[in-house]
């Protein structure tokens, strides 16, 4: 084969790494709605209506269970919660859920 049948080598260009501080400028005045929840709990509307000051509804976690973290209603982490100061509750990511998409 002689170099004049030879296909020439792509030309590659650098582009800005996907996800790149340049590349994010555009979404971050974007609200979005976070959400960390304890638990859940499933009751009948009379069992609701029923319920008074100092009723306690049980969740369906544990004490030291780690607590969802939704963004715009999607599950994206696992928490647990903390003290900010001393009237205000905070969340720490523990870990990262993968999305299904």
């Amino acid at each position: 084969m002689s170099d004049s049948n030879q296909v020439p080598a792509p030309e590659f260009r650098e582009t800005p790494e996907i996800g790149s501080a340049k590349e994010l400028e555009a979404v971050y005045d974007i609200s979005v709605t976070v959400s960390a929840v304890l638990g859940k709990a499933t009751m009948q509307v009379s069992q609701l209506l029923k319920l008074g000051r100092g009723a306690v509804v049980e969740l369906d976690r544990r004490l030291g269970e780690a607590i969802d973290i939704y963004v715009n209603n999607r599950l994206i982490a696992r928490g647990e919660v903390v003290m900010v100061d001393n009237t205000r509750l905070g969340v720490t990511m523990t870990e990262i859920v993968k999305s299904e998409r």
